[in-house]
């Protein structure tokens, strides 16, 4: 009996495919600015937002969307027109995220702080379908969005002062950048959890920049990993009856330790191959049969 005839399991794998593409279309970007760890700050500051739901008896997704997106609004000015330096800026603003959250959650009610649980962590498979069709459209329209934009982005990622001497509106391309990122951590949080969110935004890009050698093939590589591995992860959640968000980063993981290790080995055998190559200019040795 398959366990896709059951309502549940398709909003969940629904779900998680959605966000196994959106995510890396976004993290690709981050990953070559060198912002990884962004999507985890922003993971810090979208529990003040689902913290704010609770208060409010409003859908989470809502008031975290919200947050997130006002959050990376502040982050930008702070990164650009702060003279405190930008690691602490931030710094603060995660800590000061997460803080709000628990202190938040805690005037809520304990209903609130035991429903934190299925946010932190994520919770597929209890999703409604509303929450599905809401994660849909944000993934999609996050996906299209940097798909469209993939040109411009990339430009700004190798390089800033040239982009803005092309007359590329830089400011504007790094704060969409942001705000796209804020609205993947929030449609994302109930498939991984806060806590693991950026784990899609950063893995399928770093697994398949193994083998990949444009900034192209990297983007479409890693959307089709992040599907592969969020499909692989609900299915493998359901049939152990684990929780589908750890499911989904562990695989994550274990393809990225494989994939390392195999372009590892191909770069030995071909270092290995060139090592007893002739010199360049030399003529290959050929052995000729006997009585020929």
């Amino acid at each position: 009996m398959s366990i896709l005839q059951y309502e549940f399991m398709q909003r969940a794998l629904i779900s998680a495919l959605v966000v196994g593409l959106c995510a890396p279309a976004v993290g690709v970007f981050l990953v070559q600015k060198r912002l990884a760890l962004i999507g985890d700050g922003l993971g810090h500051i979208a529990l003040t937002g689902v913290a704010i739901g609770f208060l409010t008896s409003t859908e989470p997704i809502w008031t975290t969307l919200a947050t997130t997106v006002a959050a990376a609004l502040v982050m930008e000015l702070l990164r650009s027109h702060s003279k405190t330096s930008g690691d602490v800026a931030l710094a603060m603003l995660f800590y000061g995220g997460i803080a709000g959250g628990v202190y938040l959650t805690g005037i809520a009610s304990d209903k609130g702080v035991a429903n934190l649980h299925s946010y932190l962590f994520g919770s597929l498979l209890t999703a409604g379908w509303a929450e599905v069709w809401t994660i849909v459209a944000g993934g999609t329209a996050v996906a299209v969005l940097m798909l469209l934009l993939r040109p411009w982005m990339s430009a700004i990622c190798a390089d800033e002062q040239y982009a803005r001497v092309a007359g590329l509106p830089v400011a504007g391309l790094n704060l969409l950048l942001l705000i796209t990122t804020a609205v993947t951590v929030s449609v994302s949080m109930r498939a991984v959890g806060l806590l693991l969110v950026s784990a899609l935004l950063v893995i399928p890009v770093v697994t398949v920049q193994q083998f990949t050698g444009s900034f192209r093939a990297t983007m479409f590589g890693a959307m089709g990993a992040g599907f592969v591995i969020a499909g692989a992860g609900v299915m493998a959640s359901a049939v152990q009856d684990v929780p589908p968000g750890a499911t989904i980063v562990l695989i994550g993981v274990a393809a990225f330790i494989v994939c390392a290790a195999l372009a590892s080995l191909v770069h030995r055998l071909r270092r290995t191959r060139r090592r007893h190559l002739p010199p360049e200019g030399e003529p290959l040795e050929v052995e000729l049969p006997v009585g020929g």
